[in-house]
């Protein structure tokens, strides 16, 4: 497909470019249109037997929504799915070239950490994304939050977007896992995407998820670590609950790249300078790059900050400084708080985090994600 315009192919849309035209082609994906086929949206009907495309591509059907009985085809028949208890449910299946632009979903905030979002590119057997739902929007701890990022985006209440572009050359694949032993009702989703060439220098999208709880004593937080290729790294999202009392983000960001080994190339300054604040944050703000929240105190009516069992979020998106490596990558975080006599003290907090990088294929198989003990709230 051949583009108008040698320096637009539908991944780089802005305002500066957005009046040219473009073969690029418009698609979305919704319950309603499961494949994303051209007009062939809104077709389900009021019918106990259902669409030969959700049958194909594996989705429970569970008749149609009893609110359209009247009015009938085309009257918002089939909004939203049900994600069986155990099980794996297909949300995309599509053939590229193309690119992904927009994801949005909303479902209620219990299912956050139950939920496993995973997208595979050009058929590889392992995921190049995975990560709980809602710690892949920035939502840690089955808390509606809202983030207004120029990536990730959420809105009132629990509308959870992200607009990270993810091209794919001759498949993408994305599914979700709902670990919990109930069915997860309600799961409303859209994927907007285009069919279009894409770059021989446009990287694949990628994140995962890790959680240490607790971290073990003198150990710092990895953030990602065995990534093998040539790529860059553009953000960071924290969940972060500290096990005691005091200020508890005095640790240094640390980035080791292409063959660091003790010492890495970048060193930061501590954890709150990392996600663009300062002295402690003392405040909650969310910023087009940077954010920072304090769960707890913000939820809890008379609450102060940095108590023992406070859970904070944070997220730094490096969009305009992505941190380039050319065959290999480690990220890191200390966690620091202070004792006695104005001396460190090594934190033994409950943290997790998701990894957000682009990288060429292949890339080396995540360590496998934790059960769903391991990655419980309580």
């Amino acid at each position: 497909m051949k583009t108008n315009d040698s320096s637009f192919n539908g991944t780089n849309l802005s305002l500066g470019n957005i009046m040219k035209l473009s073969s690029a082609v418009t698609r979305s994906i919704t319950a309603e249109n499961v494949y994303g086929e051209k007009g062939r949206g809104g077709m389900a009907e009021v019918d106990a037997k259902p669409q030969s495309e959700v049958t194909k591509i594996g989705q429970k059907w569970e008749g149609p929504n009893a609110c359209a009985r009247d009015l009938g085809q085309t009257w918002k028949v089939r909004p939203c799915i049900a994600l069986p208890k155990e099980s794996t449910t297909t949300l995309m299946d599509v053939k590229g070239p193309g690119v992904i632009q927009h994801i949005w979903i909303t479902v209620d905030p219990k299912c956050y950490r139950d939920l496993i979002l995973r997208i595979y590119w050009d058929g590889e057997k392992t995921p190049s994304v995975e990560a709980p739902l809602g710690d892949f929007f920035c939502n840690g701890w089955k808390t509606r939050t809202n983030i207004v990022a120029l990536p990730i985006n959420v809105n009132p209440l629990g509308g959870f977007n992200c607009y990270f572009p993810m091209p794919f050359r001759k498949h993408a694949r994305m599914t979700v896992e709902n670990r919990a032993p109930e069915d997860c009702c309600h799961f409303f989703y859209t994927i907007n995407y285009t069919l279009t060439e894409v770059d021989a220098g446009d990287a694949y999208f990628h994140a995962q998820f890790r959680r240490s709880n607790p971290l073990p004593y003198k150990q710092d937080y990895v953030i990602l670590d065995g990534v093998r290729g040539r790529g860059q790294y553009v953000g960071t999202f924290m969940a972060w609950q500290q096990n005691s009392d005091g200020w508890w983000g005095e640790g240094e960001f640390k980035a080791f790249i292409d063959g660091d080994k003790k010492f890495p190339t970048i060193c930061g300054t501590g954890t709150e300078d990392y996600f663009g604040g300062a002295w402690g944050f003392t405040a909650g703000y969310t910023a087009p790059y940077l954010g920072y929240q304090d769960i707890t105190s913000a939820t809890q009516v008379g609450r102060a900050m940095g108590r023992m069992g406070n859970r904070h979020n944070m997220y730094r998106f490096h969009i305009m400084d992505p941190i380039r490596f050319g065959k290999d990558l480690k990220v890191t975080m200390q966690a620091l708080g202070w004792r006695s006599e104005g001396r460190y003290l090594p934190l033994q907090d409950d943290i997790a985090s998701v990894a957000y990088w682009y990288q060429a294929e292949p890339h080396v198989p995540f360590s496998k994600l934790g059960s769903r003990d391991d990655l419980e709230v309580i």
